[in-house]
Parts: C-alpha cells; sequence; structure tokens
C-alpha cells in the first residue's frame, strides 16, 4: 500500500528529528537506505507474485538498524573502543548478511558500551545515549543504542548481541521486545569482540523489535539453516504451558531488592494468566539463584573442554597492542587523561580478582551445571518461567557504577544457555518502562515467544514515549 522509499524516507526523518535528543543511531547510511528502497520499488513494480517474491524476500524493504559492534559493510565497527576509531566493516557480519538477503535495509548502526561489557551504553568515541522516556536514564547496555533507537520509533528491527543481558536489559529499559535465542543457533560471527573459549557457548545474537508478531520472522532469517532446532512450526496451546514464576533471586548480598513496582507488574501477569486462561502459576524458589552473578562470573572466567583459558578483557580493551593496565589507566582517568570508561577500567580490575580463589570457582561453575540441570527438569518441554528482567526500571546515567551487579538477573541465563523472551508491560508511576522475562528450556523459544504475543495483547506492548 506504501512505496518503500517513502517508508525509508518516514524512518530516516524520524532519526533526524529525535537522534540528536537520544543519541542512538552514530553512523547512518540514508543514502544507500534510500537507493535501495528504490530497487525495491522497482522490483515489486515489474517482479513475479507477490507470494513468490514473500516466500524469497521475507523482510523485502523493512528498514532495520544494527549494533556497531556488528559489521556492516562501509560502517565503522569500533564497539565504542577509541584506539579502533578508524576501523571501517570491509563485509557484512553473517546475520547482518541473511537479514539484507531477505530484503530488509539497515539504515546505520547504533551505540553500545565499551567493548559491549557493561550495562550503560557509553563511550569514548561515541558519547552517551539517552533513554526516550526520560533522557536522564540509561538506555542499559550492549545493545543499548538499539533499544533507544526502536522505542522512538526510528526503526523497525534492531540487531542486537547478548552474553549478560545486551538484548534484554536495553529491552527492558526502553519498553520494547528483545529474545535471546537458544545458545547455539544464531551464528555470532562478525561482531567485535567476539567470544572465543568457553564464552562462545554464552554469547547469543538475537532480534529486537516494537511488536512481538515481529520476533520471529526476524529470528527464522538470523537463524538460517539452524532454525530447525527451535520449533517454531510447532503450535503453541497457552493453557497447556506449566507456568512458574520466581518474584526475586532469592537475596543476593551484591544485587538490589527488586522494586514494589516490578514485584506489582508481575503479579498481574500471573493473575491475568490464571483468570484468562485458567491455569495455575506454580511459585517457586530455586536457592541456587541467589548466587547468580557469582556463577556467571565464575562460568564466564572459566577453561573451556580443551583447557583453553577465556579471553582477558585487558588484552581486548589493547586491541591487539599492548594488554591495558587497568591500574595506570585508573590513575589516568582520574585526570581525564584516560580513553577507556571508568566501567571498562573497573571491569578490568574485578578480572583479577576472580581469578585469585581457583577452588572456590571450581565449587561456583560446579553450582552453575547443577543449575543448568535443575532449570531443564523444572521447565521441560512445555514450561515457562516468569522471573524479574532487572532489580529496578531504567536508572539515571552514571548510577549503575554504584549498583554494578544487578544486570545478574539477566545474566544467569547466558550461562544456563537457556532462552528468554523480555517481554514489556507498560509503563510505571515516573513514565518507565515494566517489563518481565519469559524462560524456557533449550530449544522452546517458540514458547517464550507465543507467551510474549499473548502477554502483548493484554498488556499493550511497547508504547510511544510521550504519549502518556
Amino acid at each position: 500500500q506504501v512505496a518503500c522509499v517513502e517508508v525509508v524516507e518516514a524512518y530516516v526523518e524520524r532519526i533526524k528529528e529525535v537522534n540528536p535528543l537520544i543519541n542512538a543511531v552514530v553512523k547512518d547510511r540514508f543514502e544507500e537506505a534510500l537507493q535501495e528502497a528504490r530497487q525495491v520499488d522497482k522490483l515489486l513494480s515489474e517482479g513475479p507474485g507477490d507470494d513468490c517474491l514473500e516466500e524469497k524476500f521475507p523482510l523485502l524493504g523493512v528498514p532495520i538498524t544494527v549494533k556497531e559492534a556488528f559489521s556492516l559493510y562501509g560502517m565503522p565497527n569500533t564497539s565504542g573502543l577509541v584506539n579502533r576509531r578508524n576501523v571501517i566493516a570491509t563485509s557484512d557480519a553473517t546475520v547482518v548478511s541473511r537479514l539484507k538477503q531477505a530484503g530488509a535495509i539497515p539504515l546505520g548502526v547504533t551505540n553500545c558500551s565499551e567493548l559491549c561489557m557493561w550495562y550503560e551504553s557509553s563511550n569514548r568515541v561515541y558519547g552517551r545515549t539517552n533513554n526516550p522516556y526520560d533522557l536522564q536514564r540509561i538506555v542499559g547496555g550492549s545493545s543499548g543504542g538499539e533499544g533507544s533507537v526502536l522505542a522512538a520509533a526510528c526503526s523497525v528491527v534492531g540487531v542486537g548481541s547478548d552474553i549478560g543481558g545486551s538484548i534484554r536489559m536495553p529491552a527492558f529499559f526502553n519498553g520494547v521486545f528483545g529474545h535471546k535465542p537458544t545458545t547455539g543457533v544464531v551464528p555470532n560471527d562478525g561482531q567485535f569482540p567476539n567470544a572465543h573459549g568457553v564464552r562462545t557457548s554464552y554469547l547469543c545474537t538475537g532480534p529486537m523489535c516494537r511488536y512481538a508478531e515481529d520476533l520471529e520472522p526476524v529470528l527464522r532469517v538470523m537463524a538460517g539453516p539452524g532454525v530447525s532446532k527451535l520449533k517454531l512450526n510447532e503450535k503453541v496451546s497457552l493453557e497447556k504451558i506449566k507456568f512458574h514464576c520466581m518474584d526475586h533471586d532469592g537475596g543476593s548480598i551484591f544485587v538490589s531488592p527488586v522494586d514494589k513496582e516490578i514485584l506489582q507488574a508481575q503479579k498481574k501477569v500471573v493473575q491475568h494468566l490464571e483468570s484468562d486462561l485458567g491455569v495455575r502459576v506454580q511459585h517457586v524458589a530455586i536457592h541456587k539463584m541467589k548466587y547468580s552473578f557469582q556463577i556467571w562470573s565464575a562460568m564466564m572466567s572459566s577453561k573451556d573442554s580443551e583447557g583453553q583459558e577465556a579471553q582477558r578483557f585487558t588484552d581486548l580493551l589493547g586491541d591487539h597492542g599492548k594488554p591495558v593496565w587497568p591500574l595506570w589507566e585508573l590513575m589516568k582517568w582520574l585526570v581525564g587523561m584516560s580513553s577507556h570508561t571508568l566501567p571498562a577500567i573497573a571491569l578490568g580490575l574485578t578480572e583479577k580478582l576472580v581469578n585469585l580463589n581457583l577452588s572456590g570457582k571450581a565449587k561456583l561453575v560446579s553450582m552453575g551445571k547443577s543449575l543448568q540441570e535443575e532449570m531443564e527438569a523444572l521447565l521441560g518441554p512445555d514450561g515457562v518461567l516468569l522471573y524479574p528482567s532487572h532489580p529496578t526500571v531504567a536508572p539515571k546515567h552514571h548510577s549503575p557504577i554504584c549498583m554494578p551487579f544487578n544486570f545478574a538477573y539477566t545474566a544467569i541465563f547466558n550461562v544456563l544457555g537457556l532462552p528468554v523472551t523480555q517481554c514489556p508491560l507498560g509503563l510505571g508511576s515516573e513514565g518507565l518502562p515494566l517489563g518481565i522475562q519469559l524462560v524456557a528450556a533449550s530449544y522452546n523459544d517458540h514458547l517464550t515467544l507465543a507467551v510474549a504475543r499473548y502477554l502483548e495483547k493484554a498488556f499493550g506492548g511497547w508504547v510511544l514515549p510521550g504519549e502518556v
């Protein structure tokens, strides 16, 4: 009904209008995108029947944005690292290539945290990205630019990656949908930094969207031949799902208590499921979840099955140069001379501490494996767990440094390898998004996606910033 050029032009104008406020798109390719839109219109005017085109190009003419950590031909690929500021991608990451082949049109690349290892998207290359619901709030990280750009209605689909909640935290803080697929299905190739050693089992690439129904078609394209493992063709009967609910992690000393408003939103979901579907939501208390942060840290820094050490963060900060000395960088930071952000320096310092207690680390890795078995058994072929996305709504800028481990609520599911869909649940009293994580056993992505579509209808899904 609408020409592709008109669609792309509308999104380009929207980005030009709001990006000066949110600083989400760090480099655009508007001219190329409009040229590609003209080619789509030409194809539609002279091409074969619609069915044939839809099968070949399921995302034909859909405007998308891509996290800057992924290679997108001709675009920068710095991951917010100053000594990579001149790096321009000469090829496309695998998922980007698949989306382009499916007909999607990239509008540009979006901001992330330095080296994708922090939950505030701010760095010394592009500066800070702001939350469209309140510019004084964070967008989350590391796929924060994607969360912000989608929430502000500047893009239809976002490409994100997640090793500790980097898709789900931005989706939560910005009130959009995000999906961390079952580990090992969607390829991670073509992003910097990519995972090595044991971390290849924890890093996931996945879709972020404003509308729940868009997650599945985008995930199909991203997964390519591996999609058959995800059972997306299986029909889901919501009444037959065994729902479980956990209100908090059990009271970790490292993590903030869950806000009352977030707990209230989760309670409303439980009540709605029980009254509308006639199901009984089982409240569970999984003791090991209390140690989520410690388990994630230990598993992230453990050796893989071949004995290969996990890549050190300080080596990544140096990016093929000399490893960075975090203590020296801290001194430089204090006098405004470091090219790194404080969270990156702090992570470099804490990395050394994790390896001091090797016997304690081994116990935590073993606890993680046992928690994984417990979760798989609990969820089984038809279970979905409701779990908070984060202890607080989007915090103010810089405040995550005072509560650095709150990402444990999302991170635990990376080391467990489980699929998780982040689902918005409207806005709270401060006008900031609320939401919930939907978790299933491995390869049961179809269950969490179906529940997300259901909850979107019940709770309204994405809300345009400034509308309420």
